[in-house]
């Protein structure tokens, strides 16, 4: 480490990636803040972080009221991205493919599908329950036969290019004045309940007045050195590509009754599925599984698409949830006894679709210690505490 620094921020933020960076620029949108802001990132090139090796979906299709307002809020800011982070004028893309999701269903999960429909409908989001016979008209390329329905997402629901909005919330959160350092965090200083600084390898001691955990898969880290506990684990996740001969056309990012997902990309197609929770260990590197493809992805997109019965594996890569083990939603806001410690953490694989509603939400904790525009407080940390779940049903 080198000798201590003098430098001083208002707000700190631990961690770069796309929920660290719309924090950053929710920050710093507003000049009669005034506040000096910093992000600590140490890989500034993202290129191992969970925002650019995640799937890049977003959806409106939740079972939680407050998950589907963070993806409406989401869907709209994308719609009008430029005039929210252009930067000198420049256009802002991120190849946004609002192309839908499909959630396919079995008897037995006709119930859960229903029940979800009719909150997601309370909620304003356009989403059309599906008999077998329309999934057979509208995806002539699937396999219904053992299907009892679906649910497909009209507007608002895909997917984008999620390195593209974690670069554009860091060039836009940078031109309004944050200041993102390349470092990596070692510990806290702390004194009584609260923190007084951030201990980086390069720069030294850097004092902080707020301090933003948005450290992904090293979140419980972060909160362990204010002496908190926080149950969120990095779990490696893996996404492969596959080529197809046969066209499957009007291909929405499509949910298996197993688990099994799969959407196009480009002109290929990329998959993944979530392991059992028992064999889902904590994780931090990134070897791939290619047996997982082969004996038990490959068979159920043959049998779901018989197109896929043919198909050439292309790529694969890993990448981390920070999952939380209490409910697999987020835990957002103020620590109730260290004071100056707010929590944007355990997005359990949603925090892409989540950073632009997270991203104003925490900005309106960290300012004025209440939130103005959508109320998260159910996500609170003091439900970590009681150990009481937010069930999020929809998690895919």
């Amino acid at each position: 480490m080198v000798s201590v620094t003098n430098m001083t921020f208002d707000i700190v933020i631990i961690g770069g990636g796309v929920v660290g960076a719309s924090i950053a620029y929710f920050l710093s949108k507003e000049e009669a803040a005034g506040k000096t802001i910093a992000v600590i990132e140490k890989d500034p090139s993202y290129q191992v972080g969970s925002t650019a090796r995640s799937a890049g979906g977003i959806r409106q299709q939740f079972s939680t009221p407050e998950n589907i307002r963070i993806s409406k809020f989401a869907a709209d800011f994308l719609k009008d991205i430029t005039n929210h982070l252009s930067v000198d004028g420049d256009p802002v893309d991120v190849d946004f493919q609002e192309k839908g999701y499909l959630f396919l269903a079995q008897d037995q999960q006709i119930p859960v599908l229903y029940n979800n429909h009719q909150v997601q409908t309370q909620e304003g989001v356009s989403v059309q329950l599906l008999d077998p016979d329309d999934l057979a008209r509208a995806y002539p390329w699937m396999t219904v036969s053992d299907l009892a329905g679906g649910s497909a997402g009209q507007q608002g629901e895909g997917w984008l290019d999620a390195y593209g909005l974690n670069q554009a919330f860091r060039k836009k959160a940078i031109s309004q004045g944050v200041t993102f350092l390349k470092d990596e965090a070692f510990g806290l200083e702390t004194a009584g309940k609260s923190v007084q600084a951030i201990l980086l390898k390069e720069r030294g001691r850097i004092a902080c007045g707020t301090l933003v955990n948005a450290a992904g898969v090293m979140a419980s880290t972060v909160a362990e050195w204010a002496g908190i506990d926080l149950a969120v684990r990095p779990r490696k996740r893996f996404v492969y590509s596959f080529s197809c001969r046969t066209p499957v056309e009007n291909c929405p990012l499509t949910i298996d009754p197993s688990g099994v997902y799969f959407r196009p990309e480009g002109n290929q197609f990329i998959t993944g599925c979530s392991p059992d929770p028992s064999k889902d260990p904590d994780c931090l590197d990134f070897e791939i599984d290619y047996s997982w493809f082969e004996e038990h992805i490959w068979p159920i997109l043959a049998h779901r698409v018989p197109a896929f019965e043919a198909i050439k594996m292309e790529n694969a890569w890993a990448g981390h949830y920070a999952y939380n083990l209490l409910d697999q939603n987020a835990v957002l806001g103020p620590h109730p006894e260290v004071s100056n410690f707010i929590f944007a953490n355990g997005f359990s694989g949603h925090g892409l679709q989540q950073a632009p509603a997270v991203g104003r939400a925490i900005s309106e904790i960290a300012l004025t210690g209440e939130y103005q525009t959508l109320d998260l407080s159910r996500f609170s940390y003091e439900r970590m505490i009681t150990r009481s779940p937010l069930a999020e049903i929809n998690v895919v």
